[in-house]
């Protein structure tokens, strides 16, 4: 019995996000490249990063295969209260690498990737974005904590050639 719940609860999804548009995600991403510190220059505010700012996201691949995910930022202030949590995420298309799962403490572990990287500086991996496949979340990295004007004028210009809406990006403040 509980194998068909969780079949149907698949299905149920599957079916969901067959009526939706993914966004496409880039053709390969070089996982060991792509590990390492990596600052979040503007984001869509949703509940988990409301209010946070200097955020970071440390990425860690791991004996096994899979990616540790450490995310940290401060509340309100860059002097402000430290915010952090552990996840891990796992590739869900080893294909390209660009799909993964990430799951952290107290969120659900849904059936499906919920890490696209829909955009990625393939020669020098110094900048990425990545949203889900509903396009709720959506986050524009950098190696560094801050981006030109013309290379984040770029990433805005290339979401609208995927018809991504960037309306919710807000500017994340990060140290020089």
């Amino acid at each position: 019995m509980l194998g068909l719940i969780r079949t149907t609860a698949v299905l149920t999804v599957a079916l969901f996000l067959s009526g939706c548009r993914i966004v496409d995600t880039v053709p390969f991403v070089d996982i060991p490249r792509y590990m390492g510190t990596w600052y979040q220059i503007s984001a869509n505010e949703v509940a988990f990063n409301e209010g946070l700012v200097g955020v970071t996201a440390d990425y860690t691949l791991l004996e096994d295969g899979s990616v540790e995910v450490y995310n940290r930022g401060y509340v309100d202030t860059l002097d402000g209260e430290p915010s952090d949590i552990v996840g891990n995420a796992t590739i869900w298309d080893e294909e390209t690498n660009s799909k993964l799962k990430v799951v952290f403490p107290g969120a659900p572990d849904l059936p499906y990737p919920n890490y696209l990287i829909v955009i990625l500086d393939e020669v020098d991996y110094q900048y990425a974005v990545v949203t889900d496949p509903f396009e709720y979340t959506l986050f524009v990295l950098s190696r560094t904590p801050q981006m030109s004007e013309n290379t984040y004028a770029m990433i805005l210009g290339e979401l609208e050639a995927l018809d991504v809406d960037t309306s919710k990006l807000l500017i994340t403040p990060q140290r020089d």
